[in-house]
């Protein structure tokens, strides 16, 4: 499928903005989906910083390291939660009048991340970063997660309302 930009959505990096598990997966699904021609720009979307380092750089350096050029990323630095990554780069998109984004995340943050891009209009489509399987414990935090991130969403973002 065909998206005028590949969105990697934030996540959190190591010491000196070193890729660690999730953020290095969705890098790597980013960088897999550009040399697959599924578009010709990524845009890196988060602007919290992890032990120093913002989401959006180090994510820049990762996808460099494996062949995307500089040319072809574009930054946005602003965000700090996922509703956040749709609003700043729905503008984006709109600036450059972008019609269909290619949104590269966890694949146990798929549904509330397409949601938050769908909720503003943008016609976007999952391209997961898969995880490796682990513990029943690890899974259970990760849903229980989502679903406190939902509702904090819902009770504490007036631009869900």
């Amino acid at each position: 499928m065909r998206a005028d930009a590949i969105v990697v959505l934030g996540c959190g990096v190591g010491p000196a903005g070193r890729l660690v598990a999730g953020s290095r997966r969705r890098v790597q699904r980013a960088a897999a989906a550009w040399g697959e021609r599924v578009a010709d720009h990524i845009v890196v979307s988060g602007g919290r910083r992890w032990n120093g380092a913002c989401e959006a750089d180090a994510f820049a350096r990762g996808l460099e390291a494996r062949g995307v050029p500089r040319k072809s990323i574009v930054f946005e630095c602003c965000s700090l939660s996922t509703y956040d990554n749709a609003i700043y780069t729905a503008r984006i998109a709109r600036r450059r009048r972008w019609r269909r984004l290619a949104i590269v995340t966890c694949e146990w943050h798929v549904p509330r991340a397409m949601a938050c891009f769908h909720a503003l209009g943008v016609d976007a489509f999952a391209l997961p970063a898969p995880a490796p399987s682990s513990s029943w414990a690890h899974r259970s935090f990760k849903r229980f997660r989502e679903r406190a991130s939902w509702w904090l969403a819902g009770r504490l973002d007036a631009r869900w309302a």
